[in-house]
Order: C-alpha cells, then sequence, then structure tokens
C-alpha cells in the first residue's frame, strides 16, 4: 500500500519527486498520513494525526512545530540544515553593503527627479546630492558572527574574501562545524567580547530557550558607536525595546532584518526585508529536497538523519524484516525488547541503539518475521513509546 504524505505549504516539485509515485501519494488534504511535509505552516499538535510517523520541514527552523508534543508521541521531527545556507549568505551580503553605503537613500533620492527632463540638468543635481550618500568600504573592518553553523561559517568565509576581519562566537561550536571554519576566524571568548570589538555584527542563531531575548539591552550597551547589526536569524533573539533604545541613543547606528516589526517599521535606522532569506528557488528545491530523502529513507528503513529530536541513527539493511522501537532512554528496556524475541526463537542480525535527552531509538534487524503478538508484548513495556515493523521476511 502507497504511503500518504500530507503537504501543508506548497512544497517544491524537485522534493516531492524524490518519493516516487508507485509508493508514495502527496496531497495536501489526507486523513490519515503517514508523514508530513511542510516548510512555515503553524502545526499544532492537536492537528497531527494519530497515523503520522515522521514530520519534515523544508528548511533549518522548527518554531512552528510543537517539537515536544512530537517528542512524547515518539515522532522524529526533521529539517534541512545548510540546504538553504547560500541564500541565506548572499542576503547577508547585501545587507553589509546596504548597511555601509547610503544605497537605498540614493535610490530613493534618483525616484524623486523624474520631473528633471534634460540629462545635463540631471547630472548637475546628482554631482551637488551625492555627498549625502558617502558610506564607507567593508574592506578593514571587523564582522562578528554569532553562531557559526552551516549560515554562520558561510559567512564568515564570505566576509573573509571580501576583506574584512572576522571574529566569531558559538559555544556550542560542533567539531564537523570547526573544520569547515577557516584558522583566520578570530574567536571570542564571549559575546560581550564580540559585541564590544566589531563594526558590524550578524546573528546565526537558532529560537531555544536560551537564545530568546539574548541580544539584550546590556549586551546593546557593550557595542561601540557606529555599529551595524544584522539579523537574519530569528527576531526573537532580539530584544526589541533594548534594540529601539539603542537605536535611539545612538550607539548603534543601524539595524537590517529579515523580519518587520511595527515598533520599526519607517525608522531611516533601520532595514527590513519581508523574511527573504531562503526565498531563492535553488534554495526552496534543496530544502524540499533533503527533507523528501530524509522522511523517505524513514518511513521505508527507519534511519534518521538531521532530526531536532531524535538521534542520528542510520544502519545499513542486511535483511528485509527491520523493528524500529522507540523508548524512554531509561536502563533495561533493550533488553526486555531482545527477550522478547528470544522467546519467540527470532534470531538478531544486526543492531543500533541511540540515546538523545529523554529519547532513546533502535533498529533491529531480525531473521524471521515478527508476529503481531510479538510486536504487542514490546509495546506494552513500560516505557515503550511505538514499535514499528519495517519491510519483510518473506
Amino acid at each position: 500500500m502507497a504511503k500518504q504524505i500530507l503537504t501543508l505549504n506548497q512544497i517544491s516539485l524537485k522534493g516531492l519527486e524524490r518519493l516516487p509515485r508507485d509508493c508514495y501519494e502527496i496531497a495536501s488534504e489526507f486523513s490519515q498520513p503517514d508523514a508530513i511535509l511542510l516548510r512555515s505552516h503553524k502545526l499544532k499538535a492537536e492537528d497531527i494525526p494519530e497515523s503520522v510517523l515522521a514530520i519534515g520541514r523544508a528548511g533549518a527552523g522548527t518554531n512552528n512545530i510543537p517539537v515536544a508534543e512530537c517528542s512524547a508521541r515518539g515522532i522524529p521531527v526533521f529539517n534541512s540544515p545548510g540546504a538553504n545556507a547560500n541564500a541565506v549568505k548572499e542576503l547577508v551580503a547585501a545587507g553589509l553593503l546596504l548597511g555601509s553605503r547610503g544605497i537605498i537613500e540614493g535610490i530613493q533620492y534618483v525616484d524623486t527627479l523624474a520631473s528633471i527632463t534634460d540629462k545635463a540638468e540631471m547630472n548637475q543635481v546628482l554631482e551637488a546630492h551625492k555627498k549625502n550618500f558617502k558610506g564607507s568600504e567593508l574592506v578593514g573592518k571587523t564582522l562578528g558572527v554569532v553562531g557559526l553553523g552551516a549560515i554562520g561559517s558561510m559567512v564568515a568565509e564570505m566576509a573573509l574574501t571580501m576583506g574584512m576581519d572576522v571574529v566569531g562566537y558559538d559555544p556550542a561550536l560542533s567539531v564537523e562545524a570547526a573544520w569547515r571554519l577557516s584558522s583566520q576566524v578570530r574567536k571570542a571568548d564571549t559575546l560581550s567580547a564580540l559585541f564590544a570589538r566589531c563594526d558590524y555584527i550578524t546573528l546565526h542563531l537558532p529560537v531555544l530557550d536560551s537564545t530568546r531575548g539574548l541580544i539584550n539591552a546590556e549586551l546593546l550597551s557593550a557595542v561601540r558607536e557606529g555599529t551595524c547589526l544584522l539579523n537574519f536569524a530569528r527576531q526573537e533573539i532580539v530584544d526589541e525595546d533594548a534594540l529601539v533604545e539603542a537605536l535611539n541613543g545612538g550607539n548603534l547606528r543601524k539595524y537590517i532584518a529579515d523580519f518587520p516589526a511595527p515598533a520599526l517599521i519607517g525608522r531611516k535606522d533601520v532595514i527590513l526585508m519581508p523574511h527573504i532569506g531562503a526565498s531563492t528557488d535553488e534554495a526552496e528545491d534543496n530544502c524540499a529536497i533533503m527533507a523528501a530523502d530524509q522522511i523517505r529513507d524513514f518511513l521505508e528503513n527507519g534511519n534518521i538523519c538531521n532530526s531536532v529530536n531524535f538521534p542520528n541513527l542510520v544502519l545499513e539493511r542486511v535483511t528485509g524484516c527491520r523493528l524500529s522501537v522507540t523508548n524512554a532512554n531509561v536502563p533495561r528496556i533493550l533488553g526486555s525488547l531482545l527477550s522478547i524475541l528470544a522467546d519467540d526463537d527470532i534470531n538478531v542480525i544486526d543492531m543500533l541503539n541511540k540515546s538523545r535527552d529523554e529519547i532513546a531509538y533502535n533498529l533491529i534487524d531480525i531473521e524471521s518475521h515478527a508476529s503481531d503478538e510479538v510486536l504487542e508484548r514490546m509495546r506494552a513495556l513500560d516505557g515503550v513509546v511505538n514499535v514499528r515493523l519495517i519491510g519483510d521476511c518473506d
């Protein structure tokens, strides 16, 4: 029977093509789908049918998905980290240039000259007024990059090629990200140290309890005069009241963000874009492809890659019959699962077990078919969230 994929946003066709039509049905309305694919749709816990096994987000952020509730139900939530990184990086480059030169003001001024029809007169007017739009070059300026993941590391590398000095801060820097990072990026020991030494600061952090309102009055009071702050990460990272105070005080010269807010619209020291960081054909394709591939590999093999609430776990198939088991991360559950299989003379060929926070996840390849009765005994174990039989041994 074909698996049903519920789409709650328009998903790139290149992504949907990764799900073969002879094995998958894709539609925007299903009552009992096997998985959900979405982008920015605000998904509520009560809107997730009991049949859902996985949720894929064609993008990096998952603050529009009730991740905690999904974890409690044993539903992995996948995202697409890095798939839109280049698109955001390029928009940050535009933001840096807009923040250093009077580009927008100059364009707006030129639009006021429509009544001048004589070229010589227009040239004379432009020569007289262009000094009002003078800016400064980025070469030799210092850029602070807060968050050195897929996007932040690309922004840092881009800024180096533009001749900027780069200072980075990321207390949760992974080994993989550290390998990607140029040795020319200097490390700041604290966030306040970074804010005190940079001409431009760009944010590339997810919204977590630890990052919500992270850019507060104390940090903004530490910036050197004339600093430009860029936010192409998430609106909630910056304390809006503290931001307005810093702009009004003049320490913060300009704020450039991808998240319009009523209190900021119309200010000459603020440039706001309509959340277009990932709005390129290429980024939408890349995100959809990654999300679809991850959903397919999970549904067909139980493998998990780029989940925000489950451990990464990939086990090569050595048999057609596989069990995936999600359980509370407590002792003795795995032993009890294996005992049930042994009692039914089911031989385990290969297995892998990993945990993340409160969740443990297992893939168990078995030699012979597990009956419904065996599966129910597994599901009945205290602490087991769900058990799924993948494939067939026949």
